[in-house]
């Protein structure tokens, strides 16, 4: 059986990479949209923005320093604890601000699939982006390797 480079480095494919992106733009665009066209104050519009960087910000940065733990990388306890407080204060908070809104029961679920299609794919986004770049290094230390292997230096007497 014969496997290409792609599958030997666990590199997402292109098509998942297109498929993460867009659902993150569809999934950000949803939630500003329905934001804009909401009736509400502007100040309970800026809380559930700020609610959305929050949580974009936290769930990257959880899955980064997971992925760095994993890879040998050195995270410090308190930032990694950081991020899971970060994340679950984003999700906390916008639970609390839907559950308190005066919204339709349907502009309730619509933010909160909104929301959560956005922090699932920042996180698949991130992911991405991180096994290419390692798929990359390793394509790039095989190849040096394999230069250095066939390349010969006569001896010189």
């Amino acid at each position: 059986m014969e496997y290409s480079a792609q599958t030997m480095t666990n590199t997402p494919t292109k098509a998942f990479r297109i498929a993460a992106v867009a659902a993150l733009i569809i999934g950000v665009a949803s939630y500003l949209i329905g934001l804009f066209n909401a009736y509400m104050q502007l100040n309970e519009k800026g809380y559930y923005l700020t609610v959305m960087l929050l949580g974009l910000f936290a769930v990257v940065s959880l899955q980064k320093t997971i992925r760095d733990k994993m890879a040998g990388i050195e995270v410090t306890r308190a930032y990694f604890i950081a991020c899971g407080v970060a994340t679950v204060a984003a999700i906390a908070l916008l639970i609390v601000g839907l559950y308190n809104a005066q919204l339709a029961l349907s502009e309730k679920g619509f933010f909160g699939m909104a929301f959560v299609l956005s922090m699932f794919a920042a996180i698949t986004v991130q992911k991405n982006v991180r096994d290419c770049a390692e798929a990359k290094s390793e394509t790039a230390t095989n190849q040096s390797t394999t230069r250095q292997a066939t390349t010969f230096v006569p001896d010189a007497e």
